[in-house]
């Protein structure tokens, strides 16, 4: 059987982990997919979940922003410079506090709301054509059951992350690369 070159058989070191392999050819997959939608509407993947909190949340702090979306301040932060230059996100000083910077969603992301929502459904018809819904029923619950099982290893990662922005250490304890400072316990 001849795969597609987008496709590829598994390799053999992933025969102990089918279901893991699985599920990350289909992450890859379906962002592709979604990028080709997005990339109609003038946005890259990824910052459609910017945009989907700061619809759904209103005006919040960076901060916060990044947390929601679970990923990288420096990736957050380069998001929000494209959706700034693109005219769908402000940022502006924090009443509450001068140092923080709210960021809210524009008048003009309202219109890019609604393309959003119509390519998030013509995704989910591409996901899941040939499906009946008994099945997509089935699949919704078993990948709920996944995420459940993953979340507790995301959020130590996640705080292990915090905690070595907060000593100035790897995850690991180890200085950051470029660091000429002593090893932890030197």
């Amino acid at each position: 059987m001849s795969a597609e070159p987008a496709c590829p058989e598994p390799p053999s070191t992933a025969s102990g982990g089918p279901v893991s392999h699985s599920i990350s050819r289909t992450a890859r997959l379906h962002r592709i997919a979604a990028g080709r939608l997005l990339r109609d509407l003038g946005l890259y993947p990824g910052q459609e979940f910017v945009m989907m909190h700061l619809w759904d949340a209103g005006p919040v702090r960076q901060s916060e922003l990044i947390k929601a979306v679970g990923l990288d301040p420096s990736t957050v932060t380069k998001t929000l410079q494209r959706l700034e230059q693109s005219g769908h996100v402000r940022r502006r000083p924090d009443p509450a506090d001068r140092r923080a910077a709210l960021v809210e969603a524009t008048g003009r992301s309202c219109g890019l709301k609604a393309q959003v929502e119509q390519a998030w459904q013509r995704l989910e018809e591409i996901t899941l054509a040939g499906l009946d819904e008994p099945e997509r029923k089935e699949l919704l619950r078993l990948l709920d059951r996944v995420e459940v099982n993953l979340c507790p290893q995301a959020r130590e990662e996640a705080q292990s992350a915090a905690q070595a922005c907060a000593t100035d250490r790897a995850p690991d304890g180890s200085a950051p690369p470029g660091d000429r400072g002593a090893e932890p316990g030197a």
